[in-house]
């Protein structure tokens, strides 16, 4: 730190006391002990996961997903001759690039040292470097963003492009310096007086110098990071991205596997939206149209895509659940077609079946798939089943529910002469079919 005092140049420093010596000492020894807290402090773990391209940062998730496809470019092939920049020729380049805008072509970091292109060459950091590049620092601009370019300089064999302001804060300096007399300092830029940095850098480097150039072709190696077409901010986004993807965002059409960045620039905003639960997986729904026109749900798991519906009235909604967009992605930046994509009709109520071009279904069984019938080819021939004959003695039991006739009817042993008592006339009932005629008396 730097301390100024401009009322005591012309008297002499009087030496210290011994409480100034005390004082000195004991600054001395908490410097030196906040060195060695500061080379304690063990190192923050990265981990990149080289599937999803999530970074994370010790045990806090980043808040920002960089794809796999942005670990490398493609380099450009940009005519450069030999002939060193003269000063002229400087003056007019930084004239016609500063304050120019463009659009980002891919995340573009914070941080002090910022990125470094090599001319018709690659970029680095890249890789795992340059995504924990983007996880350490933080974000300066998303693809098809749009960046500025609010400083220029040219130093020997480079060029340094500050953009959206820098990752710098202003009166880098300054910030350092105390003005005061006696034991009164005050700093020079107060705290809170300034924004915090959000801008980027980009150093465009060449072998020994920099040639002589033009700002199209100074514009032209910055194409795999930066646009300078005139576009629309849906062309910006969508240009950082392959062919399929970008026809099906240009399509307002979805797949399976988009981010929610594509997925907006697709469809827009939702019309609905709804979390849920399946099983310990929350995921959220979008909901797009309403009827009778077509709707679609789009089911969104964290930042991606992962199932979608399409419903239309008259027809089975078609499922789709295949990720399309994991092989459009490749970490050198080249697209990848992805294969037929895998759908999934369901058909609601009774389907009816051609027997011209289907085959008739098969009966009903409980068997698993692919489950064969076991092999009795050693039985023999299945014959009638014979039922054995009835014995002579095999007889009926005896009806339990018949009750026993009546003592009084019965006509005791060895007295047969004798008749019993006269039996109540029985009634006679006329026959059904018959009339009956009663004449009053």
């Amino acid at each position: 730190m730097i301390h100024l005092f401009p009322y005591l140049v012309s008297r002499p420093t009087p030496p210290p006391t011994a409480k100034g010596l005390s004082i000195m000492r004991f600054a001395v020894v908490c410097s030196v002990a906040g060195m060695f807290l500061v080379a304690s402090v063990p190192a923050q773990v990265i981990t990149v996961d080289t599937r999803t391209g999530r970074v994370t940062n010790g045990t806090t998730t980043a808040t920002v997903t960089v794809d796999r496809r942005y670990q490398q470019i493609t380099p450009t092939k940009v005519p450069l001759t030999k002939t060193e920049l003269d000063a002229k020729t400087r003056l007019e380049l930084i004239r016609v690039l500063l304050a120019e805008q463009g659009f980002a072509m891919r995340p573009l970091p914070r941080g002090h040292k910022g990125l470094t292109l090599a001319a018709n060459g690659k970029l680095e950091p890249a890789g795992e470097g340059y995504l924990n590049m983007v996880t350490s620092e933080g974000m300066s601009a998303k693809p098809g963003d749009r960046v500025v370019l609010t400083d220029v300089r040219i130093e020997h064999g480079k060029i340094i492009f500050d953009l959206n302001g820098g990752p710098d804060p202003k009166h880098r300096i300054l910030r350092h310096v105390q003005i005061g007399a006696g034991p009164t300092m005050s700093p020079v830029v107060q705290q809170g007086d300034e924004h915090e940095p959000t801008g980027a850098r980009l150093s465009l480097t060449f072998d020994g110098h920099v040639p002589e150039l033009t700002g199209t072709e100074v514009k032209a190696l910055q194409a795999p990071l930066i646009s300078f077409d005139v576009k629309t901010p849906i062309q910006a986004f969508t240009d950082t991205l392959p062919a399929k993807l970008k026809d099906a965002i240009l399509d307002h059409h979805v797949l399976v596997g988009m981010s929610t960045d594509m997925l907006l620039y697709a469809k827009g905003q939702p019309d609905g939206k709804m979390r849920e639960m399946d099983g310990q997986m929350p995921f959220e729904e979008w909901i797009y149209g309403k009827p009778p026109k077509e709707v679609d749900f789009v089911r969104i798991n964290g930042n991606r895509v992962i199932r979608v519906e399409i419903a239309k009235i008259g027809e089975t909604p078609v499922i789709f659940t295949k990720d399309e967009v994991e092989g459009l992605m490749r970490t050198d930046g080249t697209p990848l077609e992805a294969s037929v994509p895998n759908t999934r009709t369901i058909k609601l109520g009774d389907s009816e079946r051609d027997p011209n071009k289907e085959a008739p279904a098969a009966p009903p069984s409980i068997r698993n798939p692919g489950e064969k019938l076991p092999d009795h080819s050693d039985v023999g021939e299945m014959k009638p089943v014979q039922f054995p004959k009835q014995k002579p003695d095999d007889q009926a039991p005896a009806q339990p529910d018949t009750p026993p006739a009546p003592a009084s009817t019965q006509t005791p042993p060895g007295d047969a002469s004798q008749p019993g008592p006269p039996k109540p006339a029985q009634p006679t009932q006329p026959p059904s079919n018959q009339l009956v005629s009663t004449q009053a008396g």
